[in-house]
């Protein structure tokens, strides 16, 4: 009797009668999860899995993944071309020439009568690669605007400065592998358990087995922070006053590798000069830790034989992000962490191909990391593309964030965004609102039609999604992967690859260029223009990309010629002394001044304001919104806020609030949590109209991306609890 009442249940999973399995890559986040798409008999698009044979996430998927495969057929799709000549008029359908011509003809108008830089472009970190590299080569070699960006500026470019200003180049050193030889994690701004719950994965099961310490420097009280051993709950936007008296314990107690230092940097005494001024006592007033707690967290990483540092959005995200991330990499520098196995400086990227699109789309630079500014770079470009190297601009332009404020200026007049919704993403959504609302021409090429920016433009055009296309993504260890074709484009959709190639057409230069047609001819094209670079991927094909279930780059052709294989676990940059991409092949240790120009607190205005992701979402919905197992979990806008702070406010748990900034005004359902502090609101970004109409939109000055984890905002008691739930909604609903 006992028996059979404790006896339990098997779990049983619904037989979805897949008779083909077909290999892909997650197209959300930057953790780069192998997976195959489940085909019924009948050509249905039904299931999800993880592939266990790849390094990457051994079987596993988070619950965006699992339910990946519903993406196909989830509402609002966009099925055909529309067009209308006026934002206040309806759309009508339209034929995918007429559309093109259209919209050729506009660039060149323009153009003509504005300048080349009057038409701007903004890119995304959602294509495959291979259409990264398409639109680079037809907005560098054919359009010719000099104001061209992708969305990652708001959630990379932080790191890329931070890389470029310290190593001489963009690209992560580090790899995944790294988790399992570490002797000490510092997590800075870093949330894995939902921001990439794979790779959160990989770093618990390391610990278990090592049992080094993990460090998690957080104003919130995060899923990553409850599983420290050290949480360092740091007042926001305070990280290089934090870094510098790390640094300054280190130098002091003589805890650095001067062996490493001799050999890999320049700067040291620039830098032993800065940091003097950051004794634990001093720093404690401004950053909010403690200053033992400074002392032992220093000694703790500096005396660990190998040392790693990652961080997301709380870094980058912030008036002085790459700084932040630059003192991240002194620190690592400093103990001689970089280049070797469990010491690394780990940017966690944001979206799926955020790499590929720093990598080859031009954004920044010419392709493979090359730059502008280097007349050689232009020269050999322009030679390969058949593009007169004066053609190119001889600097970079504007970016995303200086693209809207040109528009307002009236500078630009028309605009192009492909993959991105900058009426959720970006910051002080009003202003973003009245920006769009001046520009003569905005063209949408996006896979959903419903999505917001849509609202304000004059040609939309449907663009197939994810594995309706065939390419490849590169992940945030630098991993390259293959993202085959599951089934066909929804509707009339077309791929991003054959939009381009279609408008590349359409101007009279490209009868001299070469546009391949086949994902395959174009990746070929890349591993060409590859060879020698940092990022070589000249040994690697689709096939192989299979094959080995991802391949880090660099993966060169004399590898593939002396038999060399990729190796399975992780590959590491600057392994060996002086190989540092700036002259002399050393490492900069960079001085880095506190400048304290956050918005803080104060008393009309007397919380902060955190954003951040959910598990369950990705970015502004546009996906997981119409996925039914993604979307219920957080259907809404919320906000954490401390019980003590709320009891104040007479705020009781579940309902609504009016959250007010300087910028505006957003109706939120109140989560009362201790998660965090009783001066701190949290907020997820995934919502329209929402967090985004409260957040500051001042910018790093080095990668110009915005700080949207340091505003000010006021909480307001709402009496009618009926009008405030509708009005929520109105205010979600395209």
């Amino acid at each position: 009797m006992l028996l059979g009442r404790n006896k339990k249940n098997p779990i049983k999973i619904a037989d979805k009668k897949v008779v083909d399995w077909v290999y892909s890559t997650c197209g959300y986040c930057s953790t780069g999860c192998s997976m195959e798409v489940g085909k019924n008999a009948q050509g249905e698009v039904v299931a999800s899995r993880g592939v266990g044979g790849a390094d990457v996430n051994r079987g596993k998927l988070c619950v965006k993944g699992i339910f990946e495969h519903e993406l196909f057929d989830s509402a609002g799709r966009g099925d055909k071309p529309l067009m209308r000549d006026h934002i206040r008029r309806p759309y009508q359908e339209t034929g995918w020439d007429t559309a093109l011509d259209h919209m050729a003809r506009e660039i060149r108008r323009i153009q003509g009568k504005w300048g080349r830089d009057a038409f701007a472009i903004i890119s995304t970190g959602q294509l495959l690669t291979e259409e990264f590299y398409t639109l680079g080569k037809l907005t560098r070699g054919l359009i010719g605007t000099n104001n061209y960006d992708g969305n990652t500026t708001l959630c990379m470019a932080s790191a890329v400065s931070g890389y470029k200003r310290s190593f001489g180049s963009d690209g992560p050193p580090g790899c995944y592998e790294d988790f399992e030889h570490t002797d000490c994690l510092i997590a800075w701004g870093s949330n894995l358990p939902e921001q990439h719950p794979i790779i959160y994965w990989r770093l618990k099961e390391a610990q278990e087995k090592r049992n080094f310490p993990l460090i998690v420097v957080d104003p919130r009280v995060t899923m990553l922070a409850q599983n420290a051993d050290i949480h360092l709950a740091i007042t926001p936007g305070t990280d290089v006053v934090l870094q510098n008296a790390l640094l300054h314990v280190i130098l002091e107690e003589g805890l650095e590798d001067r062996e490493y230092l001799a050999q890999n940097t320049t700067g040291l005494e620039q830098l032993e000069q800065e940091v003097a001024k950051y004794d634990p006592v001093s720093a404690a007033k401004i950053c909010g830790i403690d200053e033992d707690t400074i002392r032992n967290v220093a000694r703790i990483y500096a005396k660990a034989d190998a040392a790693m540092s990652i961080w997301t959005m709380g870094i980058n995200q912030s008036t002085h992000g790459s700084d932040g991330v630059v003192g991240i990499n002194n620190l690592n520098l400093v103990t001689g962490n970089i280049g070797k196995p469990g010491g690394t400086s780990l940017s966690i990227t944001g979206q799926c191909n955020a790499m590929g699109t720093r990598e080859w789309s031009s954004c920044s630079g010419l392709p493979g990391y090359r730059v502008l500014e280097n007349p050689q770079d232009r020269e050999d470009i322009g030679k390969f593309w058949n593009v007169d190297p004066e053609f190119f601009p001889k600097s970079r332009g504007l970016t995303e964030t200086d693209i809207f404020p040109a528009i307002e200026l009236g500078e630009i007049k028309g605009l192009w965004l492909v993959a991105t919704n900058p009426m959720t993403s970006m910051p002080n959504t009003p202003r973003i609102r009245k920006t769009l609302e001046k520009l003569e021409f905005l063209v949408v090429q996006d896979s959903y039609v419903d999505v917001e920016t849509t609202e304000y433009a004059h040609l939309y055009l449907p663009a197939a999604t994810w594995a309706e296309k065939e390419g490849v993504f590169t992940n945030t260890e630098r991993r390259v992967n293959m993202v085959r074709k599951v089934t066909e484009n929804h509707g009339h959709s077309k791929s991003d690859l054959d939009i381009f190639n279609a408008i590349a057409k359409r101007f009279e230069q490209s009868e001299g260029m070469h546009f391949p047609e086949k994902p395959a001819d174009v990746f070929a094209e890349m591993a060409e223009l590859s060879k020698g670079r940092l990022l070589d991927i000249s040994g690697m094909t689709h096939d192989l990309i299979e094959e080995k279930r991802g391949i880090q780059w660099p993966y060169t052709e004399e590898q593939v010629k002396t038999g060399e294989q990729p190796p399975p676990g992780g590959k590491r940059l600057y392994t060996e002394p002086q190989t540092f991409r700036h002259s002399e092949g050393r490492a900069k240790l960079i001085p880095l001044p506190f400048i304290d120009n956050n918005e803080v607190p104060d008393e009309t205005y007397p919380f902060w304001l955190n954003t951040g992701r959910l598990v369950e979402h990705f970015h502004t919905r546009t996906k997981t919104g119409k996925v039914g197992n993604n979307n219920k979990y957080s259907p809404i806008p919320f906000m954490e806020m401390n019980p003590d702070a709320a009891h104040a406010l007479g705020i009781t748990h579940q309902s609504y609030v009016r959250c007010v900034s300087r910028r505006g005004d957003a109706i939120v359902m109140a989560m009362l949590t201790q998660r965090v502090p009783k001066n701190m609101v949290f907020i997820p970004f995934h919502f329209h109209d929402c967090v985004n109409r409260l957040t500051l939109g001042l910018l790093d000055p080095h990668s110009r991306q915005p700080a949207f984890k340091q505003s000010a905002v006021n909480i307001e008691v709402i009496e009618d609890q009926v009008a405030a739930a509708r009005m929520s909604k109105e205010r979600r609903t395209f």
